[in-house]
């Protein structure tokens, strides 16, 4: 299973709360109450930036207000591979009603190329280097070192003088740090995206916002 970590507690209701990649790609947010057995569970509408509640849970239970606390305590936290997560003092239970049942096999899986990818030697680097002591993924260590990388890298100006798109030069700037991250000059263009991909999902602007924009402007510079 595909979840972010560590648990966090939540102020609202007795019950902690993760955020778990879905099934089709999807992000939820997962509460867990003390005193039930049955998890609750919201997907994230990246339209709104709201928790969209699932139709079967039981409002006396779960809230609007909670999903949107567990939210934020989540925010950042990179994801991780655990087995499945139960609520403290409750024994695995079988729900009695097939909606209860489809929800808790849903809470148990995530595609399979996304659990690969945190699972790699690769992703874990990443994460490592652009952590806090928080543990929340910092993309401001992140863009700083991946634009320091775009100035140092003879190859940028290349690109940049022969009008390269601002996609192209981004991606080289990307793989080019993720490779002295890893350790891995192997690395493919693919398992790069999955990784970027992946950071995209935990951060509420554009991870690599940062880059673009200095990219932008160096190019802006060329073009003077």
């Amino acid at each position: 299973m595909l979840v972010r970590t560590p648990l966090v507690e939540l102020s609202l209701i007795e019950g902690v709360a993760y955020r778990q990649k879905l099934r089709g790609g999807q992000t939820g947010v997962v509460i867990l109450r003390h005193d039930s057995s049955q998890p609750g569970l919201a997907l994230l509408n990246h339209r709104t930036g709201e928790p969209d509640l699932a139709a079967h849970l039981p409002r006396e239970l779960f809230t609007t207000e909670a999903f949107v606390e567990a939210q934020e305590l989540t925010s950042g936290l990179p994801y991780s591979c655990r087995g499945l997560v139960r609520s403290f003092g409750h024994p695995p239970s079988t729900p009695a009603d097939p909606e209860g049942a489809h929800a808790a096999e849903e809470l148990q899986c995530s595609p399979p190329d996304a659990l690969a990818t945190v699972s790699s030697h690769d992703y874990a680097a990443v994460v490592q280097a652009y952590t806090s002591r928080k543990g929340e993924l910092s993309y401001e260590l992140l863009n700083k070192a991946l634009i320091q990388a775009a100035h140092s890298n003879p190859f940028v100006a290349t690109m940049i003088k022969e009008n390269a798109s601002l996609e192209q030069i981004r991606d080289h700037v990307v793989k080019a740090n993720f490779e002295a991250v890893t350790g891995n000059r192997g690395l493919a263009a693919a398992d790069v995206k999955r990784i970027v991909d992946l950071l995209e999902e935990v951060s509420p602007k554009s991870a690599l916002r940062g880059l673009s924009d200095e990219l932008r402007r160096m190019m802006d510079h060329r073009a003077l």
